[in-house]
Parts: structure tokens; C-alpha cells; sequence
């Protein structure tokens, strides 16, 4: 039985280290073999509006940047760490922490930014958009054959 701490074999790294397709894996560079467990998102309808909840835990409000442009939402956070920054206690065994940035797109329509409210707080980021109404669909739905 090999060594683990927190769940995860102390290993990992080192035999990762030989995969020949890193992106089968599911592991990435920037954010280690947990990649796909970042931004998770949550979307809820309200009558008046969606309500979206991203999950951005250990990133700073000034880190995180919304846009939105040609009806899509963008999020994206960012995150700097200085890696020569020592413990004066100690040298790191392991480090799990990254630095890098990470975005997620979603289609909004036409949305204008004054109609977006967004929160950041506790590590999510909760972002209120209005609902669009219904386009009319055209009352005669005869064809005409020539």
C-alpha cells in the first residue's frame, strides 16, 4: 500500500509524470489532475430572471472579470503565485497550489450589461440575469404552393 495524504496517492505526480496523452488523462498542466472540478456552475429560473451560481473558491473580487459581448457572458478569473516565495520554516513537500487563468462562456442573448447584477462572495460568484420574453411566432401557418 503506498503512502496518501488527503486521499490522493503521494505518487501521483511522479507516475503521471509518463503519460503520453496528458489531455486523456484528464489531468492539466495549470491545474493538476482537479481541472474539471473548477467553475462548476449552477443555473435556476426565477419567473423573472436566471440565476447563476459559479463556484471560484480561493480567488480574490478583483480576480475574477465578467464580459459580455455578441450575447455571450464570459467569466473569467485569473491567479497569480509566487513560487519563490519560501516557507522560513521549512522547504515544501508538495504543493498543490497553481497560478494561471481559467473561463467559461455562456450564451445570454441580447442581454445589456445594465440588466446584470453579480456578487462575489464565500468563494461564488452568484450573477442574476433578466429573461428574455418569447419570440411571437407568426399567427398564419399556411404555405403556399407555386
Amino acid at each position: 500500500m503506498l503512502p496518501s495524504m488527503f486521499g490522493e496517492n503521494l505518487f501521483d505526480d511522479f507516475f503521471h509524470d509518463f503519460d503520453m496523452f496528458p489531455a486523456w488523462s484528464g489531468r492539466n498542466p495549470l491545474y493538476g489532475k482537479h481541472a474539471r472540478n473548477m467553475m462548476k456552475t449552477d443555473v435556476r429560473e426565477t419567473e423573472n430572471t436566471y440565476e447563476v451560481d459559479v463556484d471560484l473558491p480561493g480567488f480574490q473580487k478583483d480576480e475574477i472579470h465578467l464580459e459580455l459581448r455578441d450575447g455571450y457572458l464570459t467569466i473569467s478569473a485569473s491567479k497569480g503565485l509566487d513560487k519563490d516565495q519560501e516557507d522560513q520554516k521549512g522547504r515544501y513537500i508538495r504543493q498543490e497550489r497553481y497560478a494561471g487563468a481559467l473561463s467559461r462562456s455562456f450564451y445570454v442573448g441580447d442581454v445589456e450589461p445594465d440588466q446584470v447584477s453579480a456578487k462575489y462572495e464565500g468563494g461564488v460568484l452568484r450573477i442574476s440575469l433578466p429573461k428574455q420574453g418569447k419570440p411571437e411566432l407568426p399567427k398564419d401557418n399556411t404555405i403556399a404552393i407555386q
